[in-house]
């Protein structure tokens, strides 16, 4: 079998439930082989797909001698197309490149996405992104996307063949597998569920195929939303993304930033721990139940969010795929 596939053509060949990860490119500076100790150890799980993040451009704020105040843009992880291409080629494995509208004009997103398609990338995972770290809320480019499905849209367009210019000659349609995000728990700005399940079915409706949840530690959440997702007419498959806890401090840092709860079994557990390392491995048992129950129950793939080190996930593949 090509390896090349679009997501949604590997799920569909599939027997059994697929395995896959997320990995952050490397901070300015660092080089491919931070990436590599994280994609070699779980290469031996076959991953379906490895999605690569995008970090749009953040600011800085420099005194200068004379006192006025000088603002700096800085890119603290570039290089996520470069990656992925590396990764592809390097492995032989099916990658998908975040694309997101913070930074970014309709122009700017329609050359990345012709870059892309000159490298044989077929999937994309497409997200507004997080507002600015300065910011309250997000503010899109002059020109650009305020939301995902605006960037689905586009992307859906161009598989058609039809570009920002109308004017252009022999045009070449792409043919991008979009993928979208899902909210077990809702997306942090929706004002309810029901709101954030409309956009959702309304991003499907633009051109998406499939859906990857964001993270959540009780299946149930994951069980209702595809659930709520069917009765709402979104029949795509939905990939549940799953990241093991690593630290005391995120028992409080990811319900705060990724509106999620977090069960009461697994907090005691966690404040239990007398180090990180010890959390580390509550975070491994609590993923490897969670994952024997979901492959149970016959989902598609499992997404695991790295966040740059892959010892834990690979523990948990081993346990289970």
């Amino acid at each position: 079998m090509h390896p090349f596939l679009k997501v949604t053509d590997r799920i569909a060949r599939a027997d059994k439930t697929l395995f896959s990860f997320e990995l952050l490119p490397p901070l300015k500076g660092q080089n491919f082989e931070h990436v590599q100790q994280a994609v070699d150890p779980l290469m031996e799980f076959a991953p379906a797909f490895v999605n690569v993040t995008y970090h749009q451009e953040e600011f800085v704020y420099k005194t200068l001698s004379n006192g006025y105040i000088e603002r700096k843009t800085v890119r603290k992880r570039p290089g996520t197309v470069g990656i992925a291409a590396a990764l592809m080629y390097r492995y032989q494995v099916n990658v998908v490149p975040h694309i997101i509208c913070g930074g970014f004009t309709r122009e700017e997103t329609e050359n990345a996405l012709i870059d892309l398609h000159f490298l044989g990338i077929k999937n994309l995972l497409v997200v507004r992104g997080d507002p600015q770290a300065s910011m309250k809320k997000f503010i899109p480019e002059t020109g650009g996307h305020a939301h995902a499905i605006d960037l689905v849209s586009q992307i859906n367009d161009l598989n058609k063949g039809i570009y920002i210019e109308d004017e252009l000659l022999n045009v070449t349609a792409t043919d991008f597998c979009v993928g979208v995000a899902g909210y077990p728990e809702k997306h942090i700005e929706a004002p309810n569920l029901e709101s954030d399940l409309k956009y959702l079915k309304m991003k499907i409706d633009a051109g998406a195929s499939y859906v990857v949840t964001q993270m959540f530690f009780d299946n149930r959440n994951y069980f209702d939303f595809v659930r709520r997702c069917r009765e709402a007419g979104i029949n795509v498959p939905i990939v549940p993304g799953l990241k093991p806890v690593t630290s005391l401090a995120q028992i409080s840092t990811l319900p705060q930033t990724f509106n999620i709860d977090m069960p009461d079994e697994l907090v005691r557990a966690v404040q239990s721990c007398s180090d990180n390392k010890a959390v580390r491995q509550v975070g491994v048992e609590w993923a490897i139940a969670q994952s024997r129950e979901l492959i149970a129950q016959g989902v598609p793939v499992i997404h695991f969010y790295t966040m740059g080190r892959s010892d834990n996930v690979k523990k948990i593949a081993e346990a289970v795929f």
